[in-house]
């Protein structure tokens, strides 16, 4: 532990010494802290990685408001939808060992899958999941509203939900499709997606600290509270909301120093 601890306070040193070199960086800084008063945030992280080295890497305002606990490079954040990206990388590492085609239907995967009309179960396929333009629309309320960590139950509400235009007529946001890759990666594999993730990326990438739940994120150090703005003034803080069943679509948390490797 003892070394870890050492060898995170020499990567920052060294980053430190990159951002006074580095003429680009000039001002960077105050620009930054700007951010936390424009917008009344209570703290953030930023990292800029330029080829293979992370140029620079700091926090900004705290991790925990109410106690000033600052914020730093290692602060774990929520990353939101960027998740969605490692959801799609499982796909295309999958995609590499053969194991299956964008070009397939994702119904191939996943037999119970049924969309809202035949039209776009015989047409939609995996890479249109991936795309953004089934022609379905959000339906957020469908698994905001009644959360599960079963994601085979909220993969049967997709056949009730209507679709808003044509397949590939317009992009509509969707975090179900989503969730659908994440199941397809499931399906294959015979692991979890939460599994997936930490095999694939998490462990090679040595995010030893990053995790796919708000139950291990409640358990990490350095990771930071959930805040709102009420009355465009006052910082407040939330609880955190579980995403559940629909993580392969929003539920990894990180830091700017894991995410940059």
């Amino acid at each position: 532990m003892k070394k870890i601890v050492i060898t995170l306070i020499a990567i920052i040193s060294i980053t430190s010494v990159f951002a006074q070199k580095d003429k680009r960086l000039k001002g960077l800084e105050k620009e930054l802290e700007a951010i936390l008063e424009t917008t009344k945030a209570p703290g953030f992280a930023v990292a800029i990685v330029e080829g293979k080295k992370i140029i620079y890497a700091k926090g900004f305002g705290y991790s925990d408001y109410e106690n000033k606990v600052p914020s730093n490079a290692n602060t774990l954040y929520a990353i939101g939808s960027s998740s969605k990206a490692f959801t799609s990388a499982i796909l295309g590492q999958l995609r590499e060992e053969d194991k299956v085609s964008f070009e397939e239907s994702p119904i191939k995967y996943i037999p119970d899958l049924k969309f809202y009309t035949d039209e776009m179960n015989n047409n939609i396929i995996i890479k249109d999941l991936m795309s953004h333009r089934t022609g379905m629309p959000r339906h957020d309320y469908s698994w905001y509203l009644f959360p599960t960590n079963n994601k085979d139950s909220l993969l049967l509400r997709i056949k009730h939900q209507e679709p808003f235009i044509g397949l590939r007529k317009q992009w509509y946001y969707n975090n179900f499709m989503f969730l659908t890759q994440g199941v397809i990666a499931e399906r294959i594999t015979g692991k979890s997606w939460e599994e997936n993730i930490k095999e694939r990326f998490f462990k090679p990438l040595g995010m030893t600290r990053s995790n796919g739940s708000i139950d291990e994120l409640k358990k990490s150090s350095n990771a930071a509270i959930g805040y709102e703005l009420k009355k465009d003034s006052l910082i407040s803080k939330m609880d955190y909301y579980h995403i559940a069943g629909i993580s392969p679509a929003g539920s990894i948390n990180s830091s700017v120093n894991e995410m940059s490797n």
